[in-house]
């Protein structure tokens, strides 16, 4: 700054206040008073809330993990808009019931070999704090995929175990087969996630003693035994001869009623009939394989948010508390499929499940954690309108495209012809577009989003590794 600019500087400060009111610039224009514009009302809460937040530094007696499989940020985002808009209300600004959660994060979810994990050692890394390799469950990454050696030396302890061990409850939710990998992330010990019943094991598999997790599930030694059970993948469960695929003859079924007052369900009367005060372990098997879609309109297998509140009703009897998994698998299921609507739509029954579980439960003691085992290739991209359906279209004519689109999948193996129309898109079971064609849509490998409420609950933040979880 030159001599001269300084000088006239000072040159101004001296000036007496009767001189500076004089070449004083004209006041500012009048703008619109903020204070009353809902929007920022509604944020000048939020803030005051978050500023108002204590820490809970206590233990956690109970804790519920929910997963949405393949639940990365862009489900979230659509999810929600989709969740606001089936209720008649603005999609964009509705919150999803786990949005609400005073903490958040993100979690890397990588495996040992992968960068890209897939649900196996997606969930064994959040529910024993070690990642293993893609396909492997309860297991640190030394196993080897297909193979039993080294399986037993390998072997972790899953956090329902170790909740078993100290005296408390365990359970599993799941919208899938109880034996598929989330789930068998609370029982399961193997290299291989697809050993599902003994039909899968390949000889070499059943001479080197491999147990498949339905047996895993079932004949767990009483101290770590799952309490409660609930999802698809009955046949897995019962031999050839009784209508299931097992060719061991055994009726893992009557096995698990042997244990007392155990029951053993397949319809959602009977679970809306149980007693969860008197009845004893439960096994809750609704379908041959996965569930179906609620949009299907199944007649008797029962919502994710009604097996949630018979498991807390189970599992909170324990005075000295419980651990629950509680999975809205299909969100994944659908994805592979290019399906976003039903994808979505599951999105929305996760934080249905969630909903009832934040009514049931106190903060005080009980830590609820939301978060994915991996993300998929979902893409939300366009400039539709504000109020525009989120399964719509973006652009007119032949330059038409649906708002969301893979980057793999089914949907990118057939050619479309001109543009899209929303009569298409918006259709029940409307394969969405994809980038590259192939016949189930590949996981994504992005950071996924962890949401938390209860004991502890302020450690999640920032970007951790699902190990930290």
């Amino acid at each position: 700054m030159s001599v001269r600019v300084l000088s006239l500087l000072f040159a101004t400060l001296s000036l007496p206040l009767s001189a500076i009111a004089q070449t004083a610039p004209a006041p500012l224009p009048a703008t619109r008073d903020l204070t009353q514009d809902a929007g920022f009302k509604a944020q000048q809460a939020a803030i005051e809330a978050a500023a108002a937040q204590m820490p809970n530094t206590g233990r956690a007696k109970n804790v519920i993990l929910f997963i949405g499989d393949g639940m990365g940020i862009n489900s979230v985002t659509a999810g929600r808009i989709l969740a606001g808009q089936v209720r008649g209300q603005d999609g964009a600004s509705y919150v999803l019931s786990f949005e609400a959660l005073p903490y958040t994060a993100f979690s890397k979810t990588y495996s040992t070999n992968n960068l890209v994990t897939d649900s196996a050692n997606g969930i064994s890394a959040i529910t024993t704090g070690v990642k293993t390799i893609n396909g492997a469950i309860g297991v640190t990454g030394d196993v080897k995929s297909k193979s039993c050696d080294g399986v037993a030396a390998a072997r972790v302890l899953t956090i329902a175990e170790q909740a078993k061990l100290s005296g408390r409850s365990a359970g599993a939710v799941t919208t899938s087969g109880i034996t598929d990998a989330t789930p068998a992330g609370t029982f399961g010990h193997t290299s291989t996630r697809n050993w599902r019943s003994d039909a899968d094991l390949p000889p070499e598999a059943v001479a080197a003693g491999c147990t498949d997790l339905a047996r895993q599930l079932v004949q767990a030694p009483a101290a770590l035994r799952l309490d409660v059970a609930m999802g698809g993948d009955l046949e897995d469960f019962l031999p050839v001869t009784a209508g299931g695929v097992r060719k061991d003859g055994r009726d893992l079924t009557s096995e698990w009623k042997a244990q007392k007052n155990a029951a053993v369900l397949t319809g959602k009367a009977q679970l809306a009939a149980l007693n969860t005060k008197t009845a004893g372990p439960v096994l809750g098997l609704f379908s041959k394989g996965d569930l179906p879609s609620p949009l299907d309109k199944p007649q008797d297998v029962p919502g994710l948010d009604e097996m949630t509140a018979k498991a807390i009703d189970l599992l909170s009897r324990n005075d000295k508390g419980y651990f629950l998994l509680v999975e809205s698998a299909s969100i994944d299921k659908w994805h592979h499929k290019n399906d976003a609507h039903r994808a979505l739509h599951d999105v929305d029954e996760l934080a249905k499940a969630v909903s009832i579980a934040l009514a049931k439960t106190d903060p005080r003691d009980t830590l609820i954690l939301i978060t994915a085992d991996h993300s998929h290739g979902l893409t939300l991209s366009g400039y539709a309108p504000r109020d525009g359906r989120i399964d719509g279209v973006s652009g007119q004519g032949d330059k038409a495209y649906p708002l969301l689109s893979y980057a793999t999948g089914p949907g990118g193996e057939h050619a479309h012809t001109g543009g899209y129309t929303a009569e298409e898109t918006e259709a029940l079971g409307f394969t969405n577009p994809a980038l590259f064609g192939m016949p189930s849509a590949a996981h994504g490998g992005e950071d996924v989003p962890v949401y938390a409420r209860g004991p502890q609950a302020y450690l999640v933040r920032s970007t951790v590794d699902s190990t930290y979880l």
